[in-house]
Parts: C-alpha cells; structure tokens; sequence
C-alpha cells in the first residue's frame, strides 16, 4: 500500500506546473505524507500541499517545507 501511495504522490507533485524545479521530498507511510524540502515562495508550498488533498489514501499531510525566495538563498 505504501508503494502505491508514494507513486500517488510523486505523481500529484509532478503534475504540478507551479512546482517544476522545486526541491520536493517526501515520506508517505499509512495515510501519512511529510513534504520536505526547500521552495522560493511561500505559494509553492501551499501548492504543494494542495496538490495532496484529492489524492486517495492520504489522510494526514504535514508540509515541512522550507521557504528561501531568491533574496535570502545562500548560493547567490
């Protein structure tokens, strides 16, 4: 079952137009999903999470990712 929800997810996250090139993670185990990972606004990671909310067998999303817009990224 956690196979098929990890595929479910991955697939949620991957059609998302507003997340292209984010750095996504994820764990996805017995109903529950944690989003982890670093995107540049905060509208990216509200669209990650709302991409979870119709995918089946998902009961609990907890979206850990972190927020770094273009201003405050180290590697600039």
């Amino acid at each position: 079952m956690d196979t098929l929800l990890k595929g479910k997810v991955n697939s949620a996250l991957k059609k998302n137009p507003y997340l292209t090139g984010s750095n996504l993670h994820f764990e996805a185990e017995e109903g529950r999903v944690v989003l982890r990972g670093v995107v540049p606004s905060f509208f990216q990671k509200q669209m990650a999470q709302e991409s979870l909310r119709s995918v089946e067998g998902i009961q609990e999303i907890l979206n850990e990712l972190e927020v770094m817009g273009k201003s405050l990224r180290l590697d600039k």
